[in-house]
């Protein structure tokens, strides 16, 4: 069964993205996410525990945060009490970090401090005793509740090897068959290294979508989106090159974006989206009409993604959500639309 989530931007007035986290729930969705950039944004952990308290079957979480912009036991201590307040529904989706930390001058988190990081976070967030800067460090009244899932965002090599390693899943930002088919190998390659079930690890698939048969119009507004991913690719050409182990449908269109405006981070409109072409725009966000969707949907379920998590930040947000929920959820799994 394929799951869907629903991210929605941190953006006032708070009250209507809780609202659209209801309508979700109500639609089918089994995950609100939302971002964490508190500079770009509002603060994300307001946002989901003012969900927590609206909702009562939807998971809830960060679509991602990172370690490094807050200590990470500060992260592990806010997870595991909204896990509290949310009855036990909590997800942490977690990446090196990108627009948090670059827009206030740090570059990402680097890999093996963020392996240590992640260990430590999901322990102490689940009520287990940690080792930290050389203290001795426990939640007890974290014990005793469901574990909290940690999803683990990457593309290269590294960041792939420490979702397999250390992650219940990996965050996938992109909806092309064919890296996401790369990715999920790279990740379980890691998992079975490290002695873990491969096929517990739960691949995530992030994606701006939109139900419409207007291409032209839907490519516009979700150009920021491949833009936005070539950010992080770039990074791993200047690690790797471009012909290396990273497949070239990763590299080759990121070599086209000739600079990245953060104000306009996952905006529709931005003025980065210029450099995308229509052709990447179809491969890495989920446009057309339902069976063109569904076509897509079944291709990705079959390499083993158990959640598409929806990016609704276009125009039509709310409408491409309900016709989800109507046409689209109901073909993977038993309808719920209220």
């Amino acid at each position: 069964m394929l799951d869907f989530g629903a991210t929605f931007l941190p953006d006032p007035p708070s009250r209507r993205y809780v609202e659209r986290v209801v309508r979700a729930e109500e639609l089918g969705f089994s995950h609100g996410w939302t971002y964490d950039s508190h500079i770009l944004w509002q603060e994300g952990y307001v946002f989901l525990t003012m969900a927590a308290l609206a909702t009562s079957r939807i998971h809830l979480g960060h679509c991602v945060t990172n370690p490094g912009i807050r200590e990470p036991t500060v992260t592990a201590s806010a997870y595991a009490t909204l896990q509290d307040v949310s009855a036990g529904r909590m997800a942490l989706g977690i990446g090196r970090g990108d627009s948090s930390r670059r827009v206030v001058g740090l570059d990402p988190v680097p890999v093996a401090r963020f392996e240590k990081s992640l260990e430590m976070i999901k322990a102490l967030m689940n009520g287990r005793e940690v080792q930290w800067n050389g203290k001795t460090l426990h939640l007890p009244w974290a014990e005793g509740r469901p574990e909290i899932p940690m999803y683990v965002a990457g593309y290269g090599p590294r960041a792939l090897g420490v979702a397999g390693r250390v992650g219940d899943g990996v965050v996938i930002q992109l909806a092309d068959p064919e890296i996401t088919r790369w990715i999920i190998e790279r990740a379980r390659a890691a998992a079975v290294e490290a002695g873990r079930d491969a096929d517990a690890l739960a691949p995530i698939v992030c994606a701006p979508a939109v139900l419409d048969a207007d291409l032209p119009r839907w490519r516009e507004e979700t150009r920021w989106f491949p833009a936005m991913v070539s950010n992080h690719v770039k990074d791993l050409i200047a690690r790797y090159g471009t012909d290396g182990e990273i497949p070239s449908a990763l590299t080759e269109f990121a070599l086209a974006v000739e600079e990245y405006d953060y104000s306009e981070h996952s905006r529709v409109g931005a003025s980065h989206g210029q450099y995308i072409s229509d052709e990447i725009c179809d491969r890495f966000c989920l446009l057309g009409d339902a069976d063109q969707q569904i076509g897509r949907l079944r291709e990705l379920e079959r390499l083993g993604v158990k959640q598409v998590n929806l990016y609704l930040m276009t125009s039509e947000l709310d409408e491409t959500m309900e016709r989800y929920g109507r046409e689209i959820i109901p073909q993977f799994q038993p309808s719920t639309v209220t």
